[in-house]
């Protein structure tokens, strides 16, 4: 099992601590509950740093990224950021991502935990055909620290100055200076409210975690387990993969056709995306539940008489709807706000409706 930098704080504050994806991870310390809502209300710090993260280096560096992703990376100037997904040549999902230009010859990449080492693999399996190109795995060497909540960007402006935080705009990343150390802040995150991810070795990460909560605690901050992150991105209807994204996934019908260019230059699964733009059968839509029934991955989704529609992609008790929600993978033509769809749990149909994404809308 492997630990982040952050570990030994976490297990002195009483954190409850899970194995995610191969990792020793805080899933939780005062509550899910109280974490989300601190987060929805003040501000939230969470240790993500088992996010897999590589340097791509290069003068072809672009056309590279170009062709191993959906998004248009040629749109991005130095210092922003952009969400975007590599595909299979069959349109199926390898993973969603960001990528950060620090110039022309050099980007970062963030990418999921558990698809680290193949999305390393996949990248490299692919750098033939583009001579000068190299890819460096800083998975080990860096931290990753996100501070989200409406309350976010005051706490940053007490541990930095305030140019750094006048300088950042949503998927916009600067380098500042941490105590004579240069560290990564970008206007990033997974939560829908304001906030930041920053980037920092290893060997700093606790000094700026402790950091952050003194400077942030007349602002409400708490620490937060990997479980309110949850709850809050499924609030915003966001992806995660394994779940509403994965192998078998093309993302059209995934709502993620506003990050897959079409009529940009050539790249991987760009044909298939193509053809399922002309007949897309599915759809991703969300759903709130009448009844006290909570949706669970797996679990179907059935229409008025009775027959199969979808089948629940992730689900959750809302806590700041105080009702059940999920998404689901759907026939398109029940994807409509106000349908009715009815959950099979344990026997039973339950009555929900389907709505329009996301749950909430951040403060």
């Amino acid at each position: 099992m492997k630990k982040t930098a952050l570990y030994s704080w976490h297990r002195a504050a009483g954190a409850k601590i899970v194995d995610f994806c191969g990792y020793l991870m805080p899933i939780q310390y005062s509550g899910i509950i109280s974490e989300h809502k601190s987060v929805r209300s003040s501000a939230g710090l969470f240790d993500v740093s088992h996010m897999g993260n590589f340097y791509v280096k290069g003068l072809r560096s672009m056309d590279f990224l170009q062709f191993m992703t959906t998004n248009d990376v040629a749109s991005l100037k130095n210092g922003q950021a952009q969400y975007t997904l590599m595909l299979y040549p069959d349109g199926g999902i390898v993973d969603d991502l960001i990528i950060y230009r620090m110039n022309r010859e050099t980007w970062f990449m963030i990418v999921n935990a558990g698809n680290m080492e193949k999305d390393f693999k996949w990248l490299t399996e692919h750098l033939a055909k583009f001579n000068g190109v190299e890819i460096e795995n800083h998975t080990d060497r860096l931290s990753l620290i996100a501070l989200q909540g409406p309350k976010s960007m005051h706490i940053l402006q007490r541990m930095f100055s305030a140019s750094v935080c006048e300088a950042l705009s949503s998927f916009h990343f600067c380098k500042a200076d941490f105590q004579g150390v240069d560290v990564m802040i970008a206007c990033t995150g997974y939560t829908g409210e304001k906030g930041v991810e920053i980037s920092v070795p290893n060997e700093n990460a606790e000094e700026l975690w402790k950091t952050a909560i003194e400077k942030g605690r007349e602002f409400g901050v708490q620490p937060a387990g990997l479980g309110a992150r949850d709850t809050l991105r499924l609030e915003m209807g966001y992806p995660l993969y394994g779940h509403e994204i994965n192998r078998n996934t093309n993302p059209i019908e995934a709502r993620l056709k506003w990050v897959t260019k079409l009529g940009k230059s050539d790249f991987i699964g760009r044909e298939a995306c193509i053809e399922a733009d002309r007949n897309p059968e599915r759809a991703l839509a969300g759903f709130i539940m009448e009844e006290r029934a909570i949706p669970r991955q797996g679990y179907t989704l059935y229409d008025g008489a009775g027959k199969e529609i979808g089948k629940v992609c992730s689900g959750t008790m809302s806590p700041t709807l105080q009702k059940p929600i999920g998404t689901a993978s759907v026939l398109r033509n029940v994807m409509g706000p106000g349908t009715p769809v009815f959950l099979e749990v344990r026997d039973k149909r339950c009555c929900g409706k389907v709505v329009r994404l996301p749950f909430v809308k951040p403060a």
